[in-house]
């Protein structure tokens, strides 16, 4: 790719070390970035993410984010270098960090408890930043509730009606976003530092086995819409589970509130993906309103 020089460039202003590209392996990437590591003639590589033209903004946002979760001191997370845009293309350049296989659940689990304990005056951040490649409003907000009904859920079913997924979806979204505060009755969350897409393939271990997470969304919010996430797509083992209840322990009303925090998750995958979301989503709501 032509513009690696730039790039280079930019990593020998941001490192005050010259920096020469002597290659770029592609690493494939997820549905929404491209992914290299970038390595120069002394020996030094990166890990680089690259998109379109249009994607500066959510990168540097990434990148405040990376900052926001590094500053708790909790789990390991890629350190940015520097981010910008060349040619046609956006980029986020950071450390690269060989990851391993495997690793202890339990380790990660200990971690995200300690992260969850750096907590903020409101909900909410500084940044709007992005879930995928979704807009995600994070305005500040002293009201939970209010801040999950209008830039949470609301968002997400406001962006689906625009997106024609109209009829059942939006009937059951109304009821739901009219009956949903009675969740939190007796629950009252803190503003916790969140990495806000907490998924299995967000998270792996370095060479030592340290646990390492990445690709966040980070906004300050209920701990349990992190735990929430890493749920959706097949859990992380009761290790993790055990060793982070062992450190926070979980209200009983988590168990239905998982649910009704997920929906944002299937809801994003729906405005996405289409596909069979929406009837996930709408199952999902289904089992929420029965509760209620």
């Amino acid at each position: 790719m032509s513009e690696w020089k730039g790039v280079c460039e930019a990593i020998s202003r941001a490192t005050g070390q010259p920096a020469v590209p002597a290659g770029a392996d592609s690493l494939g990437g997820g549905c929404i970035n491209q992914a290299f590591r970038l390595s120069v003639t002394d020996g030094r590589s990166w890990f680089v993410k690259v998109n379109d033209a249009a994607s500066l903004a959510m990168f540097e946002a990434e990148s405040a984010g990376l900052l926001e979760l590094a500053s708790a001191n909790a789990i390991r997370v890629p350190q940015p270098v520097c981010c910008g845009s060349v040619g046609q293309i956006a980029y986020l350049v950071m450390e690269y960090i060989p990851l391993g296989r495997g690793g202890d659940a339990g380790e990660l689990g200990r971690c995200l408890a300690v992260m969850h304990r750096r907590t903020a005056e409101t909900f909410g951040w500084e940044t709007d930043n992005t879930i995928g490649s979704t807009p995600q409003i994070n305005t500040p907000d002293s009201d939970w509730v209010r801040f999950w009904r209008e830039r949470r859920l609301g968002f997400q079913l406001r962006l689906a009606a625009n997106r024609g997924y109209g009829g059942s979806l939006q009937k059951k979204g109304a009821r739901l976003m009219e009956r949903f505060p009675a969740l939190f009755d007796t629950h009252t969350p803190e503003p916790s530092l969140l990495h806000g897409d907490l998924w299995g393939g967000n998270w792996s271990t370095d060479a030592r086995g340290d646990p390492v997470i990445f690709d966040p969304a980070v906004y300050y919010g209920d701990r349990e819409a992190d735990l929430a996430m890493t749920e959706l797509f097949g859990g992380f083992g009761e290790k993790f589970y055990r060793a982070y209840r062992a450190d926070l322990p979980l209200d009983p009303g988590y168990s239905l509130r998982k649910t009704f925090y997920n929906i944002y998750h299937i809801l994003n995958h729906l405005n996405l993906f289409g596909g069979g979301y929406g009837a996930q989503a709408e199952g999902m709501i289904d089992r929420v309103l029965a509760e209620l």
